[in-house]
């Protein structure tokens, strides 16, 4: 039980101090609008964390831009096309429902619907299948099992 203890408290440090002090904006405002941003954005270098979660080089300079390009003025959407032209939507922990990958966004649904109506059909036909009418032993066959009965 203590190795799972010293592990969850190494897992969580990590994460607490991917953002170094140093780092914050001192505007409350801006920090916040910052830190919406680090969420927004994945490190190119993990692959499956959050800027704000990763403690990767790339990461450390991706909020040092962000922070610089939020007290400059410019906007969300600004700071998030600013990355998404350098390092594609990929950059994106949720990307956008355009061009290309709507089918992507649209594919989990679109196949749960052609699932139900496969079903649905299956289910239907079973349903409406004629059943099929035992027409017991023809005459042969009741002349060989009396023989194998009387054995």
């Amino acid at each position: 039980m203590r190795w799972l203890t010293v592990t969850l408290w190494f897992v969580l440090s990590g994460a607490a101090l991917a953002l170094d002090p140093s780092e914050m904006l001192e505007d409350p405002a801006l920090e916040a609008q910052a830190r919406e941003l680090d969420h927004a954005l994945r490190c190119v270098v993990c692959q499956s964390e959050s800027v704000a979660s990763s403690n990767a080089q790339w990461a450390v300079d991706t909020r040092r831009v962000i922070r610089e390009q939020v007290a400059a003025g410019q906007t969300n959407a600004q700071i998030t096309d600013f990355f998404v032209e350098r390092y594609g939507e990929f950059v994106l922990m949720n990307p956008r429902v355009s061009g290309s990958n709507w089918l992507l966004w649209a594919a989990g649904p679109l196949m749960l619907l052609m699932a139900a109506i496969m079903g649905f059909v299956y289910l239907r036909g079973r349903s409406t299948a004629p059943a099929v009418m035992d027409a017991g032993l023809n005459e042969a066959e009741t002349r060989r099992l009396r023989e194998i009965m009387d054995e």
